[in-house]
Parts: structure tokens; C-alpha cells; sequence
């Protein structure tokens, strides 16, 4: 059950983290979303593998925070490629002969 409170808060930070950044035209609703749901379940996985109880309140910092990190960084960089990669893409379209 917990599971399911840590992808619902990852997707949480996803949602937030699409709204709060720039550049949000520039990556899909839905990915940064899905990255932080991801993100915050495999983190949380990870750390009851390694032995943390669900129950203690360590694992559910190091989830939030290593996912809040995460996901910030990822929505930089995706919307940084994608306005690069648009932006070459145009260049070499535009400068074709018609």
C-alpha cells in the first residue's frame, strides 16, 4: 500500500514540476509525470531492498528528496535537448532551397 502513496506522490512532483518549470511546451504532459511516478517507485524498492522499514520516517525523506532532484533535473534536460534538437531542426529545414 505504501507503494502506491510513493508513485502517487512521484507523479505529484512530476505534475508540479511540468507546471513550475519553463519551457513546458517542449516535453510531453505526460512524460515528467510518468518520470517522477517512476522514479519515486524504484527509489523507494531500491531502499526497502537495502533495509528501511516503511515505517521510518528516513526512507520517506530520502524518496521525496532523491525524487524531487530526480525529476527536476530530468525536465531540465529533456527540455533542453528538445529546444536544441528543435532548433537544429529548423535550421536545416529553413535553409533548404525551395
Amino acid at each position: 500500500m505504501e507503494l502506491l502513496f510513493v508513485a502517487l506522490g512521484g507523479l505529484l512532483v512530476g505534475v508540479i514540476a511540468y507546471y513550475a518549470l519553463p519551457q513546458r511546451t517542449a516535453k510531453g504532459a505526460a512524460l515528467i509525470p510518468a518520470v517522477g511516478g517512476v522514479l519515486a517507485s524504484v527509489i523507494w524498492v531500491a531502499l526497502t531492498w537495502v533495509g528501511l522499514a516503511y515505517d521510518e520516517p528516513v526512507i520517506w525523506l530520502i524518496t521525496a528528496a532523491a525524487t524531487i532532484v530526480g525529476t527536476v533535473v530530468s525536465c531540465i534536460l529533456v527540455s533542453r535537448s528538445r529546444v536544441r534538437h528543435d532548433d537544429e531542426r529548423f535550421a536545416e529545414l529553413s535553409s533548404r532551397a525551395v
